[in-house]
């Protein structure tokens, strides 16, 4: 099962910088061997405050107590809270490194939240084309669902927000839908092959 997980650290006061690098240091070699047994797929830090320090990071695990195994082994977990969200599969997702990561493009998490009629929706053929078509031009990587029914989340890549912002435009469930969307800044840890 894959997970999308929101990783927050908070360093206590007083901690020296030389624990805060030696812990950081144990974090990237562990977050190396998760990648080499696949369980961490991807790593991403999105937009930050002043002060914040926080990692998305995209999961594969046998279920949620193993993922807590998994997330609780990370050494900067003593100072992280974590968010798992669980990722179902998505009719149209183009699969795990079926979509080459481009260099020269950014990549985004967009969450969908429909409001369509029966028969319009994200499994509707003309969405599925189009989703597919998006796919086929290297601009969607990967797409899931999220509980509560109706919601789903993609990872885009794009040249910028405004190509994306007309990818997304061009969907036919564009005006039918909310549209939340994280710009992403690939981490130093992030296990992904870039193209």
């Amino acid at each position: 099962m894959e997970y999308l997980v929101t990783m927050t650290t908070r360093v206590p006061d007083g901690t020296t910088e030389r624990e805060v690098a030696e812990v950081r240091a144990r974090e990237a070699a562990h977050s190396r061997e998760l990648a080499a047994r696949r369980r961490l797929l991807r790593l991403w830090r999105p937009p930050l405050g002043p002060g914040e320090w926080r990692s998305i990071g995209l999961f594969d695990d046998e279920g949620p107590d193993a993922l807590e195994r998994t997330l609780a082994a990370m050494p900067l977990r003593v100072w992280r809270t974590d968010v798992p969200a669980e990722l179902a599969p998505h009719p149209a997702d183009p699969g795990r490194g079926e979509v080459p990561i481009a260099a020269d493009s950014e990549e985004y998490l967009v969450t969908f939240v429909a409001d369509m009629p029966s028969g319009t929706g994200p499994g509707s053929p003309a969405e599925s084309k189009r989703v597919r078509d998006m796919a086929a031009g290297g601009h969607l990587i990967r797409l899931w669902t999220l509980p509560g029914g109706g919601r789903g989340i993609g990872l885009w890549q794009a040249p910028g927000a405004g190509r994306l912002r007309e990818i997304l435009r061009s969907l036919p469930m564009a005006g039918r839908s909310t549209v939340d969307t994280v710009p992403l800044t690939r981490h130093p840890s992030d296990p992904a092959q870039v193209t």
